[in-house]
């Protein structure tokens, strides 16, 4: 029976803690350090005077992130794993043992790598989450305010589409003014509005207007305000690190909107075409700029990183997982990562599409099975869609919802045929009735 080969011998595993790293070379003697700027320095230092070429660490938290960048900046090949590969070995649980179990692996090149994004790629991420941790404690504030109304007995959120737009927000300004008149908060709405929701805007806001609530309202309101300014920096930090678009290549026309909470960034558009190589992903559909924005910043720009679109799909978590063992076949439950959790997000805006082809195919997987089942059916050819237009160059051009059905009607009738012909039957068909 042969070895299993060891491939490199000053292969190193860090097994990342918040106050220590546990590190061993080729899985032998353990060494601990702390997780001070000075240590990590000294941790550096040691493994390049050991002539250690690649190193493997365990994604726990954000604790790897300062060693992972200290470590790349000095050429080390750095290989983020999936703990699960580490903790199916047998015996004791504890960190000295991890590191040295996970030495031994990476020698033997049993490790595979995750992917982490370019360092350029990874502070623009920091910006866009950061952004929607904005948005979430935004939208958090805006059910407060809704609260505060609701104790007080004004409907006017009831009534109106959105709080937080041009009407919602000039009315609770009067409100918080002192103004009471719900005459005088009515002109202050939409002409729209005022046209086709009078008498509901005035009954809305006859309420008991009671102190406490009223400062609940104005500290909601306040808190909202101060979020809207937080996302409106992030935007100027997001801006700093795109590039500048082409001013002679407008780009094809516009197929979706930017959205309700894109950033408010000028040519953003442009500026998204420049960075994906001129290949412009608002062309698909459900794809806005903020959107692109948002997958840009999980993946990067180099989807050559995913063989195929398949793998790019399984990595999404947007793949069915199957499980063999034998004459017995499972499935295995996937995870979704941010990107395929935000495609699941966009494949549910098709679901009242009346015009494009993959709205029409949600709805005909949805009603034959359910509704998540073809949530994820769609976001996989948004994937799909996605690595063909950024590896492939795909020119994408929505064929239309009549099209689609014309392909389906196709394939029955195809399908028809050759059961009809295994039966010993023949098709004709049926003269149109006048």
């Amino acid at each position: 029976m042969s070895k299993l080969e060891i491939l490199d011998w000053k292969a190193t595993f860090v097994d990342v803690g918040s106050e220590r790293m546990h590190v061993s070379i080729g899985g032998g003697e353990v060494k601990v350090f702390m997780t001070f700027t000075s240590d990590l320095e000294r941790l550096r230092d040691w493994l390049k005077s050991e002539g250690v070429s690649s190193v493997a660490m365990e994604a726990t938290g954000v604790y790897w992130m300062p060693l992972y960048a200290l470590l790349e900046a000095s050429s080390i090949d750095v290989r983020m794993v999936d703990g699960r590969q580490i903790r199916r070995a047998p015996g004791r649980k504890s960190d000295m043992q991890d590191s040295q179990w996970g030495a031994t692996l990476h020698a033997h090149g049993l490790l595979r790598s995750g992917f982490v994004p370019t360092a350029d790629i990874r502070r623009l991420q920091d910006y866009v989450r950061l952004r929607c941790d904005h948005i979430t404690s935004a939208g958090a504030h805006v059910q407060h305010m809704q609260k505060a109304m609701e104790r007080m007995n004004i409907k006017l959120h009831a009534v109106i589409s959105d709080l937080t737009g041009v009407s919602g927000l000039a009315v609770v300004r009067a409100i918080l003014g002192g103004e009471r008149n719900p005459e005088s908060l009515l002109r202050l709405c939409h002409v729209q509005i005022r046209k086709n929701k009078a008498d509901l805007i005035r009954e809305s806001l006859r309420g008991t207007w009671t102190p406490e609530h009223l400062f609940a309202l104005r500290q909601a309101f306040e808190s909202w305000e101060h979020y809207q300014r937080q996302i409106a920096q992030c935007d100027q930090e997001i801006a700093k690190l795109l590039p500048s678009p082409d001013e002679d290549d407008p780009g094809p026309k516009r197929f979706s909107s930017p959205g309700r909470n894109a950033p408010e960034i000028d040519q953003l558009r442009g500026m998204m075409r420049v960075m994906c190589g001129h290949q412009d992903l608002t062309q698909l559909p459900t794809f806005t700029e903020y959107s692109v924005l948002q997958l840009i910043a999980e993946t990067g720009t180099d989807l050559t990183r995913w063989p195929t679109e398949h793998h790019f799909a399984s990595w999404a978590g947007l793949a069915p997982g199957s499980k063999q063992s034998g004459k017995r076949n499972g499935k295995v439950k996937q995870r979704r990562n941010k990107v395929g959790r935000l495609l699941c997000v966009m494949a549910r805006s098709l679901a009242r599409s009346k015009y494009i082809a993959l709205g029409a195919y949600y709805r005909r997987l949805a009603a034959r099975r359910s509704k998540p089942v073809a949530i994820i059916a769609v976001a996989r050819k948004l994937a799909t869609l996605m690595w063909r237009t950024m590896v492939k160059g795909l020119e994408y051009a929505e064929q239309g919802i009549e099209q689609y059905h014309q392909k389906i009607e196709s394939q029955k009738l195809k399908t028809a045929q050759r059961l009809a012909k295994e039966l010993g039957f023949e098709l004709h068909q049926r003269p149109a009735l006048v």
